[in-house]
């Protein structure tokens, strides 16, 4: 597909500078453009990129001044990395506007779905599945029975949600997630053995929420496990049942969050942190890589360490960590004068 700059001017209230039909059909990095591409300059430190560029199209900042010959036209906006971003959504939107049903798939007679839907081939959709409109479901996907799945999702190659699962609107699972799997439910017997627990709850998923490929969400045990809106989940998290991740929070890769906890907004949790069962995390937490949650957490604290405290303290702390040894022996000489005094 095809844009000119003019196109392209007129989607990012912009003005060119240069050839108005200039025609891009690709992305790229500026230092790697070439004929037919399309890039961006907003990074003061890769200005000198913009004299050299093969790329046919550049965005760039208004205040922006050429000081040298270039070779590519200039499309100038208020704030290229925003627009650059705009742009690439709306490539994105064009790139996975599919329409239609492929076959083979399975979709269940008491099925509804919406206008604009796509179901990849070998997807199955079971009974009572409720669809909105626009939604896009690649090829092999599951969708169990009664599932409910709002407007403009996308759900990718192979995932798999499974029964009485909800989703909202704007909703995107990458490949490989699985929504509603049984929680970790097992009841210690006198024998040794464990007894399984029924997962009978659900898994809802609220508006405009984005999952990482490999990433699972278990079904409550009874009532639901909830990620409210706007949440944003890596890559392989790890979200338990009755857990509950609250608005706008983001979490990074290989986390795991234990039964039952409770997630406040606007949290920023960093990759392979583990946290504990039934505890309550507050609003706007951040919490360093790899950091241990063994307890509550209240409203705006920092943390970092396993198990984790203050991010402050553990800054100071870590200074002396890395000079235990040295402390270790001076308090070993110290010692050994004391006992020689006497």
């Amino acid at each position: 597909m095809k844009f000119t700059a003019a196109q392209i001017a007129g989607i990012l209230e912009g003005d060119v500078e240069g050839d108005t039909e200039a025609e891009v059909s690709k992305l790229s990095k500026i230092e790697e453009g070439t004929k037919g591409s399309l890039t961006f300059l907003a990074n003061p430190k890769y200005s000198s990129y913009i004299y050299t560029t093969q790329a046919t199209i550049t965005i760039v900042d208004r205040s922006f001044k050429v000081e040298q010959d270039i070779n590519t036209t200039l499309i100038r906006v208020d704030d290229a990395y925003k627009s650059f971003s705009k742009l690439l959504e709306f490539y994105n939107t064009v790139k996975l506007s599919k329409e239609g049903i492929e076959q083979p798939s399975f979709i269940a007679q008491s099925t509804t779905y919406g206008e604009g839907i796509y179901i990849g081939a070998f997807s199955y959709l079971g009974e009572n599945v409720q669809i909105g409109k626009n939604v896009k479901i690649y090829p092999n996907v599951y969708i169990g029975d009664n599932v409910t799945i709002g407007d403009n999702c996308v759900i990718f190659a192979g995932a798999k949600i499974y029964s009485e699962s909800v989703l909202g609107n704007f909703v995107h699972i990458h490949s490989g997630a699985i929504l509603g799997a049984d929680g970790f439910g097992y009841r210690p017997e006198e024998s040794g053995e464990y007894t399984k627990v029924p997962q009978i709850g659900n898994v809802i998923i609220e508006d405009h929420v984005d999952i990482g490929a490999g990433t699972t969400i278990d079904r409550a045990t009874l009532g639901s496990t909830i990620i409210r809106s706007g949440v944003k989940l890596d890559n392989q998290i790890q979200i338990a049942h009755n857990v509950e991740v609250g608005q706008n929070t983001a979490i990074a890769a290989q986390t795991g969050v234990a039964g039952s906890t409770k997630i406040g907004k606007n949290c920023v949790i960093g990759g392979q942190v583990g946290i504990a069962g039934h505890l309550k995390i507050g609003d706007r937490v951040k919490i360093q890589a790899q950091s241990g949650i063994g307890r509550n957490v209240k409203d705006d604290e920092v943390l970092q360490g396993s198990p984790a405290f203050t991010y402050n303290d553990w800054n100071k702390s870590y200074v002396h960590f890395k000079n235990l040894p040295k402390i270790v022996q001076q308090l070993n000489n110290l010692s050994k004068e004391e006992s020689h005094d006497k």
